[in-house]
């Protein structure tokens, strides 16, 4: 992934160095591991621990021969070890090392991207609660509904981010399982008690049956996990986005001091990390569709999904680390415009209470199917003429004035009572 996108916490776990460590660290396990069984002389053991490094310019230089990374690093590790290198990768494939090193570095990318989620889930409680009361108008199919709360808004995206932790902990779980087992999974050459040792000393699981490989089932539901947690940050960018339209205005992203939001036009105040986040979202979508396609190998193993897997696996953890580090940045300081949500909310004059004088029409005795007509008409004429409203257009009509009382179609249009189910919604969620 590209520097812009990338943050130093997360960079680090898919740098080369941190890879070809690991490499290295699960080399010495399994020879300790050996060791201690008695097939390896503790003299040759210490000689191994002692002297076991690499240099990555020179295994670089090896691979041009070998044309094979693995076969390069051995090679590499060998000229500093001596003789006692007749022990290291001992029964061992090259995707003993490959897979059970990246799946350290998923393990390790997954649970920052868990502290990621939980700093997000976070200020957005923050955030519900202070905008629990104020309202602002709900909208279906980008019409106008009835009333809402920006709290709520928040709270949605709140419960959200908690299914998204609960998914990625479980997609954690199922990706932190290591082999070392032999080339077609049946140890055939070694002890089980070396695939054992090595993960319980990494924090993974032996993959219970493996082939050469861990099965792609496991990176595909991770992946898969991190596509749906885009979008998740993808769904509240676009309801920024919305929210920020010039004719709306009800929220906007913080502009910094000396911020430009255009070349051309000086006076542009643009949702640009919103925009990038939804952007950035579509990587995470078509990374986990390539994922799926890595799950079907031939037989015990073939090499289609590595060159895959090292682009899409790097870049969906570091792109979502970036992502939830600006989400959480830009719901901390989204601007709202309380004042400009009212100004919407009355936009329609009265319409979106007409669900209210339906129930109430109802109540009094008239078939729902003649109250919808009624209503229907007195709204369709406030859509029509700008300069009337709801209430006074159900004024004219004799079949409502029959029913309903002037004080009680007052009270029908009244604001204060539009959200008097908030506590409940908010005891069950955000306070629960």
């Amino acid at each position: 992934m590209i520097e812009r996108y990338t943050r130093e916490k997360m960079g680090k776990i898919w740098e080369e160095k941190f890879k070809l460590d690991t490499w290295l660290k699960i080399e010495i396990l399994a020879c300790e591991a050996r060791a201690e069984m008695g097939f390896i002389p503790k003299e040759d053991l210490e000689e191994i621990k002692s002297k076991a490094s690499y240099d990555q310019k020179r295994v670089l230089e090896i691979e041009e021969t070998t044309k094979h990374d693995v076969i390069a690093f051995l090679t590499n590790v060998a000229e500093y070890v001596g003789p006692s290198s007749r022990h290291i990768h001992y029964g061992m494939t090259s995707s003993d090392i490959l897979d059970t090193t990246l799946a350290y570095q998923m393990k390790s990318a997954g649970l920052i991207l868990h502290d990621d989620l939980v700093e997000l889930k976070s200020v957005l409680k923050k955030r519900a609660l202070e905008h629990k009361h104020t309202l602002c108008i709900g909208r279906s199919h980008g019409i106008h509904a009835e009333a809402y709360s920006m709290g709520l808004k928040f709270a949605l995206w709140y419960e959200e981010t908690k299914r998204n932790i609960e998914r990625l902990e479980n997609a954690i779980k199922n990706i932190s399982v290591g082999k070392i087992s032999g080339a077609v999974g049946t140890f055939e050459h070694l002890s089980p008690k070396v695939e054992e040792y090595v993960c319980e000393k990494l924090g993974l699981s032996p993959e219970p049956v493996a082939t050469q490989v861990v099965q792609r089932d496991r990176h595909a539901e991770f992946l898969s996990t991190l596509a749906v947690i885009g979008a998740s940050l993808e769904k509240i960018a676009i309801e920024i986005r919305h929210l920020q339209r010039t004719e709306v205005l009800e929220a906007e992203e913080y502009f910094s001091k000396g911020q430009k939001g255009s070349s051309a036009m000086p006076h542009k105040r643009n949702p640009i990390i919103s925009e990038r986040i939804t952007g950035l979202a579509r990587l995470l979508r078509s990374n986990a569709m390539a994922a799926l396609e890595n799950v079907g190998l031939w037989h015990e193993r073939d090499i289609s999904h590595s060159s895959v897997e090292r682009v899409i696996i790097p870049d969906s953890c570091i792109v979502l680390d970036y992502m939830l580090g600006l989400a959480t940045k830009l719901i901390d300081n989204l601007i709202i415009y309380p004042e400009h949500m009212l100004k919407n909310l009355n936009l329609t004059r009265g319409l979106i209470f007409s669900q209210k004088v339906l129930l109430l029409l109802t109540e009094k005795g008239i078939s729902r199917e003649e109250a919808y007509k009624i209503v229907q008409e007195s709204a369709m004429e406030v859509w029509q003429n700008e300069k009337t409203n709801l209430k006074d257009e159900l004024l004219k009509n004799e079949s409502v004035k029959k029913h309903i009382t002037v004080n009680e179609l007052e009270n029908i249009f009244d604001n204060s009572a539009l959200l008097k189910n908030i506590d409940y919604i908010f005891e069950r969620s955000i306070l629960s």
